[in-house]
């Protein structure tokens, strides 16, 4: 099977939904499945407002159609609901080609954080983009609920996984006060940083990660350590230094630094939202509350041999195969229609 993923969100950008792509068409791969990608990086890109980091690609509707062709995929999954992520609905529904969609980010939480735009609207503007899809793709069950309540049909789970052959218990020590809690991940409004940085917590807080909001955290939270932005060995070996790792945001579909942090040996405090509480489960590695301080105090107790065994049982490549699953199963139920089975001998793929 040839998988083909549209996708805005691409390297090197550094968030989950990159992470999630690449680790899932890697263990996709070993399992016998081709996957390529259709990105920014075939586009013109402009940067976004105040996220620098962040660009977004100016796509046109023939250059679409001409890479969907030469790509000639057995199947079309859309990740993203940006500008390619739109062209390439946009040509599936005027050729009669079946495709998946992925729901990653909560886009209304993130853009009325950010500007006065009715919640509901946007609501509607992603029901609106995901109507068509055979599947659309969930990392937990509590989203998948919350989505079927708010009127979006055919949705699936689709669960995440961690390379604990990258994050895993090492010597590693950040030469700070102990104990040290740590976040990771984009320093920005909607990570809500703010909850986590005013606690009155013993020992260090530190922060790893850059973003629109990084210099004015940096200046009101003196006592706090930012580290920036780190990557690969150095991002692990931070995990590794660290005894509780914090998570304050309320509006993450998932946090797949979550499992980085388990499979290092890091127990979670976090609140008892969507996300971590489906991550977590009943599992006793991590403490949520309502109250953060004492989730992350009561964290400091937890053993970090019950996080290793957690995120021993979310690897990639169930995660893999999860996905390639419901492919099939989209395929299976459309070969079953009077339409043309969807496959690359498709009239549509042919140049």
């Amino acid at each position: 099977m040839h998988i083909l993923i549209a996708t805005d969100a691409w390297h090197p950008q550094v968030n989950g939904v990159v992470r999630t792509l690449a680790m899932t068409a890697e263990a996709a791969r070993a399992l016998g499945a081709e996957v390529s990608f259709l990105t920014p990086k075939s586009f013109r890109t402009f940067a976004l407002p105040s996220y620098p980091d962040l660009r977004l690609a100016l796509p046109y509707a023939a250059k679409i159609a001409r890479l969907i062709r030469e790509a000639r995929p057995d199947s079309i999954h859309i990740a993203t609901e940006g500008p390619i992520g739109l062209l390439v609905r946009r040509y599936c529904r005027k050729h009669g080609l079946p495709f998946t969609t992925g729901f990653h980010t909560r886009f209304p939480d993130y853009v009325s954080a950010r500007l006065p735009v009715r919640q509901s609207w946007i609501w509607a503007a992603l029901r609106q983009f995901h109507r068509g899809s055979q599947a659309v793709m969930v990392a937990t069950p509590a989203l998948a609920n919350e989505l079927r309540a708010r009127g979006f049909r055919n949705v699936v789970l689709w669960p995440r996984g961690v390379d604990t052959g990258q994050f895993h218990p090492r010597m590693a020590d950040l030469g700070l006060p102990r104990p040290v809690f740590l976040c990771v991940g984009r320093v920005a409004v909607e990570k809500n940083l703010k909850a986590f940085l005013d606690l009155d917590l013993p020992g260090t807080k530190v922060i790893v990660g850059d973003g629109p909001a990084r210099a004015a955290l940096m200046r009101k939270y003196p006592q706090a350590v930012f580290l920036g932005a780190r990557h690969g060995e150095e991002l692990a070996k931070t995990y590794a230094a660290a005894d509780v790792f914090v998570f304050p945001s309320r509006t993450d579909t998932f946090g797949l630094v979550l499992l980085e942090a388990l499979a290092s040996g890091v127990p979670v405090a976090a609140f008892p939202v969507t996300g971590p509480r489906d991550v977590l489960g009943s599992a006793p590695v991590g403490a949520l509350n309502d109250d953060l301080r004492l989730a992350c105090l009561s964290a400091l107790r937890i053993s970090p041999q019950a996080c290793l065994e957690f995120a021993a049982r979310h690897t990639w490549e169930a995660s893999a195969r999860a996905f390639i699953d419901n492919m099939a199963d989209i395929r299976a139920v459309d070969s079953t229609r009077d339409a043309v089975p969807f496959s690359a001998e498709h009239p549509r793929f042919v140049a």
